[in-house]
């Protein structure tokens, strides 16, 4: 029943959050956001450390932090998470660490505890698993700096600590686990030298496995003799591990340091954005940005070409016997616009095309200008299905605009299906997915009160906003095409085996994948493996490259199509950009097998289920953008000639 209250808050919470995300966005014209303002600490201050959940590269299945037998608070309390939060499993709470602002601390001991069976093996599972302890502290992630062996280069820093580490005592082959239960936390901080306040600017940590030992009988203030500030003895090395095994003790120590540096409030984030090898990053997007730029300056100039040529022959034309003798595109005038075979489902997904479009374009722009920056926390996430749902009205649009040119009368038929198709089977492997992540007992499990908040979003906004869009597009004038279609269907001519419609189609992806691979594979490392993501101006570059690739690409190709007669193009158009989502799978299966160290089946489950999702709204995105590019050529084209 508590876990069920927990959901329903959450679920009210998530729904306020959605309020506050929209407020947000209208008073943006401040500096700061909110939640993300600076906070001034003055001497002796506490600090309010937080932890958030466990994670793992190698599961991918996050854990709360009290799923293991840490020292617990007095009262456990939970922060308030957004909805992007709760997606990504994030579960922050309170801490029993007490730090207070420039006083050191030295082996403040947090507290002692007798490992059982049961608890020893949750520690031994989650250390063979690589999990790693992630906390905050005045909205900063904890990291540990790790310094690379060539001279000058950055210090790169890792999030979070690891539970634990495995090796062998000296002289011995039997691998043994051992805890990281002594922290070295280091507190930086930049000083106002006029008020004397401080603003904390960084979060590090060095963790160590000692096995304490201390004089007589255990109590409060019992002196530690591997770890005595008196004494100066102080924990530097991991050379007298702590072991993980049943029935044995162990004492949770940490210590505090205070730096003062540098570096401002408003650049304390640049340190965690510096994760992967820079110079690599930049050079293979600016590579990646002038092939594609090149290849579309050559279609470019080949289309212009070509096509001036074949407009300017073709109305010099007057001649029956020069009419009879001609070839290409213009003979197939009469058949060009004569509606596809499941023309509904075309509408529906070119309707859920414009709302990917419209999302990712509105989040771009807001990421670019740093609304949704690694600070404001499942923010991304939020923004993305707050922008989905309300994009639904140009969705509805869209679709009963194709859908009335195709000479369809019911237009809410084709609004409920826009409405329900993609969401519904997202919805499904979500669900699933989440079932599984449930059967884990991962705090990465969506509770029920989010996902009832996620329905009513659908039902409740996004469904009635599509009925919207397609009223308002119904109600418009139908689009009138160029030329007259015939009664009688052409026949088409056998094709040539390039013109095979699979391996055109297949073609005509290869382009738009080359240029987003690249950027695909830091989005990857970004995601399953735990970094920042942040460049989201060189990202939004790629983004307008692939609109144009995609776009250009299937021009050419259905020139080519028209060329040798064959006018079935409304649907080749659309799969021949949206085959890049083919490409984008296979590349993340290779990713998988390649640069992940995932063994569970639940966890490559999870990675090829996301991923199916992630290619299928690839799929819809690049291929609404074929099929507009195309259907504003081929009206461009057939409207520019005298057809008798």
């Amino acid at each position: 029943m508590e876990y069920r209250s927990r959901s329903i808050h959450k679920s009210t919470s998530i729904m306020i959050s959605a309020i506050v995300f929209l407020s947000l966005i209208h008073t943006s014209h401040c500096f700061y956001l909110p939640g993300v303002a600076p906070e001034d600490f003055q001497k002796g201050d506490p600090l309010k450390v937080k932890v958030n959940k466990l994670t793992s590269i190698k599961t991918q299945l996050p854990y709360s932090y009290y799923s293991l037998p840490f020292c617990p608070p007095k009262k456990i309390v939970d922060s308030a998470e957004n909805l992007g939060e709760v997606l990504r499993g994030d579960r922050i709470e309170n801490s029993p660490y007490v730090f207070k602002m420039r006083e050191p601390q030295m082996c403040s001991v947090l507290c002692r505890i007798t490992l059982d069976a049961k608890t020893a093996k949750q520690f031994k599972e989650k250390i063979d698993d690589e999990y790693r302890v992630n906390m905050i502290l005045d909205n900063l992630p904890l990291v540990v700096p790790i310094r690379r062996l060539d001279q000058g280069s950055p210090t790169v820093y890792q999030l979070g600590y690891h539970v634990g580490l495995k090796g062998q005592y000296t002289g011995s082959k039997e691998e043994k686990i051992f805890i990281h239960n002594h922290l070295a936390f280091t507190v930086k901080y930049h000083r106002d030298p006029q008020t004397d306040s401080a603003r904390i600017v960084g979060f590090e940590v060095k963790p160590y496995s000692i096995k304490h030992e201390y004089e007589g009988k255990w109590s409060e203030n019992t002196r530690l003799t591997t770890c005595n500030p008196h004494s100066k003895r102080t924990v530097v090395n991991s050379n007298t591990p702590q072991e993980v095994e049943a029935n044995k003790e162990i004492i949770f120590t940490y210590d505090v340091e205070y730096q003062e540096s540098d570096v401002k409030w408003a650049s304390r984030w640049d340190a965690y954005l510096l994760m992967s090898d820079d110079q690599i990053h930049w050079f293979s997007i600016v590579n990646s940005l002038m092939i594609v730029l090149f290849l579309s300056g050559m279609v470019a100039m080949i289309m212009l070409r070509t096509l001036y040529r074949d407009i300017s022959k073709y109305n010099e034309l007057e001649t029956q016997e020069e009419a009879q003798e001609e070839t290409g595109w213009k003979l197939v005038h009469g058949d060009v616009f004569r509606p596809p075979s499941n023309s509904d489902l075309l509408c529906v997904y070119v309707g859920t095309g414009i709302q990917f479009l419209g999302m990712v374009l509105v989040t771009m722009i807001f990421a670019v200008f740093g609304f949704l920056s690694p600070s404001n926390r499942g923010g991304l996430m939020t923004a993305m299905l707050l922008l989905w749902v309300f994009m639904g009205i140009f969705a509805g649009y869209a679709s009963s605009r194709l859908y009335k040119m195709f000479k369809g009368t019911e237009w809410k038929k084709i609004s409920l299906k826009t409405a329900c198709l993609f969401p519904g089977i997202v919805f499904a492997i979500f669900f699933v997915l989440n079932a599984l992540i449930w059967g884990q007992k991962s705090s990465g499990a969506v509770p029920f009160g989010t996902m009832f908040a996620l329905v009513v979003m659908w039902f409740g906004i996004s469904v009635p906003l599509v009925f919207v869009g397609g009223y308002i597009g119904f109600k418009k004038p139908a689009i009138e095409d160029p030329v007259k279609t015939n009664k009688i269907p052409r026949q088409i001519p056998e094709q040539a085996w390039y013109m095979n419609p699979i391996f055109s189609i297949l073609i005509g992806g290869i382009l738009p994948f080359g240029a987003v691979f690249i950027e695909l594979f830091f989005i990857l490392t970004s995601i399953w493996l735990n970094q920042f993501y942040y460049i989201f101006g060189f990202l939004f570059l790629v983004f307008i490259i692939l609109l144009i690739t995609c776009a250009e690409i299937t021009i050419v190709l259905c020139y080519f199509q028209l060329c040798s007669e064959d006018y079935l193009w409304w649907w080749r158009s659309y799969l021949t950009s949206g085959s890049s989502a083919l490409y984008l799978f296979l590349y993340a299966t290779f990713y998988f097998f390649t640069k992940l160290e995932i063994t569970k089946l639940v966890s490559g489950m999870l990675y090829f289920g996301y991923m199916l999702v992630a290619s299928y709204a690839f799929f819809v995105l690049t291929g609404t953008i074929g099929f507009y590019a195309c259907f504003w050529f081929t009206r461009l084209i057939y409207s520019s000639v005298k057809i008798d």
